[in-house]
């Protein structure tokens, strides 16, 4: 198929993987924060894993958290802030560390959350739904994980070609 309707990531198979991967985020994003607004609850996507990791854990660091998650530390310090301006999470100093500051969910934060519950059972239930009509999806996923941890794209790609100097460089 060509033109307009073509879909150049769905034709192009293993080789775009990292563009369907977007896409497919990008859409369920998209979606939950449609359903945030027809709730009429102001709530950015990228906020619900810090503040589960709070909620699940207690009071934790910004590296302790993108640990936990598997990102960066600057993608979890940029929505720490957002949660701040929101008034849902502050930071208090460590006990055993004064450099290093712990989140913590503010009194409106903990109502917030409380607030949440029901809509987040009901994405968890209806994730867990899709994840069974794609046949199983996430342990695919976890199978890609695992690729990549055992040998990563980078080091792939350079079985192939000569990347010596080129990683520096881009």
């Amino acid at each position: 198929m060509t033109g307009p309707s073509a879909d150049y990531s769905r034709n192009a198979g293993g080789a775009a993987i990292g563009a369907r991967l977007r896409r497919l985020s990008e859409r369920l994003d998209g979606e939950t924060t449609r359903i945030y607004a027809a709730q009429h609850i102001e709530f950015e996507q990228r906020w619900f894993g810090i503040l589960n990791q709070v909620v699940l854990n207690g009071p934790m660091t910004v590296g302790e958290i993108a640990a936990a998650l598997r990102v960066t530390h600057v993608s979890v310090s940029q929505a720490r802030r957002a949660l701040e301006n929101a008034g849902l999470v502050h930071a208090l100093s460590d006990a055993g560390d004064a450099r290093r500051r712990r989140l913590v969910l503010t009194d409106a934060g903990r109502i917030f959350v409380a607030k949440l519950a029901p809509l987040w059972q009901a994405l968890s239930d209806s994730a867990a739904e899709l994840n069974a009509e794609a046949g199983d999806l996430v342990s695919l996923l976890d199978r890609l994980e695992n690729a990549l941890d055992a040998r990563s794209f980078f080091d792939r790609v350079g079985a192939r070609i000569d990347l010596r100097g080129q990683e520096n460089s881009a």
